[in-house]
């Protein structure tokens, strides 16, 4: 099928951002209120503790003045944020080579850049798809390079499958060797927000989420569901240390639902996935093992 020349391409035919580079120190706090998010009982961070891999998304964060924000919660301009009108966000995945783990209390930096923006048609119209890639430096060396992928359209949402409820608890596998559950509610989105400096409000307005993009629920997160998988191994090999993960979001989950995340152990790597009554891989991932 022959598409027509695409218009979201004209909006970024100009659009090369710079490089910019943030400072961090990595303090002990934002790991103790991610243990708490999770029911995890840590042991108190103490400096020179090994940050679990994508766990780097605490830090960094940016807090733009309220003014600045659009009606959906995201900043309406920022360094990396196409020019496009109306834009609409989704997080769709990445990859993460780690080789060595960052570490807590160590001044930390972080090398941004635009890798790359392409337009696309997809489905539901035309997307914009935008990765990004971080470095993070300490002490001079390279720890770890992230690429994410993410996905832009213009205009409004497509209207969303109501049908597809929430709270179904029904078609989750078993018998897999790692396995976690999770009932997210909306208290839990709002502190994973909170702890994110995520502002979108698909994840705590129920009115906006219905009303405005069309939802059947409050979104979970997608990086939420990206850790989520990683616990898998963080709580079942804890002694084997990850050297490369990549991840794919693939189908929205919703606030009610029953999750499961389950993982297949095998030489050198692992498969993981996140599971609901709806579908059997709305999240998936593969990491690699030192």
């Amino acid at each position: 099928m022959a598409y027509p020349p695409s218009p979201l391409a004209t909006y970024i035919e100009s659009w090369t951002p710079c490089p910019i580079t943030d400072e961090d120190d990595l303090s002990a706090a934002p790991v103790a209120a991610m243990s708490a998010l999770l029911d995890q009982s840590e042991a108190v961070a103490t400096d020179d503790r090994p940050l679990p891999p994508l766990w780097h998304w605490l830090y960094f964060l940016h807090w733009p003045a309220q003014n600045e924000l659009g009606a959906d919660g995201h900043p309406r301009s920022g360094h990396f944020l196409p020019p496009l009108p109306h834009r609409q966000r989704m997080f769709a995945g990445g990859r993460c080579e780690v080789n060595e783990p960052l570490r807590l209390g160590e001044r930390t930096l972080r090398i941004s850049s635009l890798e790359k923006a392409t337009a696309k048609y997809g489905s539901t119209g035309e997307l914009l798809f935008v990765t990004l890639r971080h470095e993070f430096r300490q002490r001079g060396r390279t720890c770890l390079v992230e690429e994410q992928d993410i996905v832009y359209r213009s205009g409004g949402s497509p209207r969303q499958d109501r049908s597809a409820a929430p709270g179904s608890i029904t078609g989750l596998p078993s018998g897999e060797p790692w396995q976690l559950s999770l009932l997210p509610d909306p208290t839990l989105l709002f502190r994973f927000s909170a702890l994110t400096a995520n502002a979108h409000r698909i994840h705590y307005d129920m009115p906006y989420a219905r009303g405005q993009e069309g939802h059947p629920g409050l979104l979970v997160h997608g990086p939420l569901l990206a850790l989520l998988m990683l616990e898998l191994p963080r709580r079942n090999a804890p002694l084997r240390r990850i050297k490369a993960l990549t991840y794919q979001l693939r189908k929205p989950v919703f606030a009610g639902e029953h999750l499961l995340a389950g993982g297949t152990p095998s030489q050198g790597h692992a498969d993981l996935h996140i599971s609901t009554g709806r579908d059997a891989r709305s999240a998936a991932a593969e990491v690699s093992f030192a």
